[in-house]
């Protein structure tokens, strides 16, 4: 385990579990909070002005740090989206890519520049994709260039600059809040009263409250990440011992799907976004290598042998797509 991910361990111990926490992290988020009513002061007199574009804008995030399922969900959304007679773009920043300008991505893009989340978006909801850090000029580069008609803004609940018609939060359904503090004292980068202004709730996992909309993550194959045509059953590795890598927010719900599929699970979580390289993977056992769909963007090109991704299936209620479209129809039709 890198120097990172162990910090980050650390911190997940004390934001989720029973660990106290340190005076000097409360002391930080004092500050934090202080920047960020700060912030949100700017833009509500005016000083600082949301950019407002052309098409309703539908926004995706939460409001912890770490894996929720934010990126699932907007492929899920675009999909849902485009088969109602939407043409959907996606914007993010295109973090842990090298690329600093606004740009489209295109079909061969790199995840090093232009980071694994933007790229797996492109393949797993098969729709224009741009980066930028302002999502606003990205959005606009989509609509002039492909006539998008719906932007959705991946993880974008606290980029303020962009004007939303619609916020949808995501929560992990395990862990939910933690302790309920903001950072650097616990896992939030906004109140837990963020949740009350939010047009959906979003819970991945778990139960949902009678507000809250269901949402489940499954896998049933395995998928060759050198020969994207061979794939096997999860049901042939019950039993047989892997090597997990997860370079994601949340690295043990994946290790614990797939024990939950009957596989004998070693354990390698990486931070999140993180860049492999050949030598991350010298185990010392020939075993089958098992990793996210988003890593697998990243390692495709290092030749790794018997080295799989677990393609995922998300589930949500088809009325929540429909209610969706309503509400964007209803913008598309007053702004026109």
């Amino acid at each position: 385990m890198s120097q990172r991910a162990r910090f980050e361990a650390q911190l997940n111990a004390i934001w989720y579990g029973q660990q106290p926490v340190p005076w000097v992290l409360r002391w930080l988020a004092v500050i934090y909070a202080w920047i960020l009513a700060c912030r949100r002061w700017l833009y509500r007199t005016g000083i600082k002005r949301a950019s407002r574009l052309p098409v309703p804008v539908l926004v995706i995030g939460n409001i912890t740090v770490g894996g929720t399922g934010k990126t699932p969900l907007t492929a899920w959304l675009a999909t849902e989206l485009a088969r109602r007679g939407w043409r959907p773009g996606i914007v993010s920043r295109g973090y842990g890519g090298s690329e600093t300008s606004t740009m489209m991505l295109p079909l061969d893009a790199d995840p090093a520049q232009f980071g694994d989340e933007p790229v797996w978006l492109m393949r797993a909801a098969k729709c224009p994709v741009a980066i930028g850090r302002r999502r606003a000029d990205a959005g606009r580069l989509l609509i002039d260039r492909i006539h998008c008609d719906v932007i959705l803004c991946d993880d974008g609940l606290q980029h303020w600059s962009l004007a939303r018609d619609i916020e949808v939060l995501v929560v992990d359904g395990e862990r939910r809040f933690g302790n309920e503090l903001l950072l650097p004292a616990g896992p939030l980068r906004e109140p837990p009263s963020r949740a009350e202004r939010v047009d959906f709730v979003v819970v991945n996992g778990s139960a949902a409250a009678p507000a809250e909309i269901a949402m489940t993550v499954d896998a049933h194959r395995l998928v060759a990440i050198n020969d994207l045509t061979l794939a096997k059953s999860i049901a042939d590795f019950r039993g047989q011992p892997v090597h997990a890598v997860a370079g994601i927010g949340n690295p043990e719900r994946f290790f614990r799907m797939l024990e939950q599929k009957g596989m004998q699970v070693i354990r390698h979580p990486f931070p999140d976004h993180h860049h492999f390289r050949r030598s991350d993977f010298e185990f010392g056992t020939s075993l089958p290598i098992v990793m996210t769909e988003k890593d697998a963007v990243k390692c495709a090109c290092l030749g790794l042998p018997d080295a799989y991704m677990v393609p995922i299936d998300v589930d949500l209620p088809i009325q929540f797509a429909d209610q969706l479209n309503r509400q964007l129809r209803q913008f598309q039709e007053s702004a026109a």
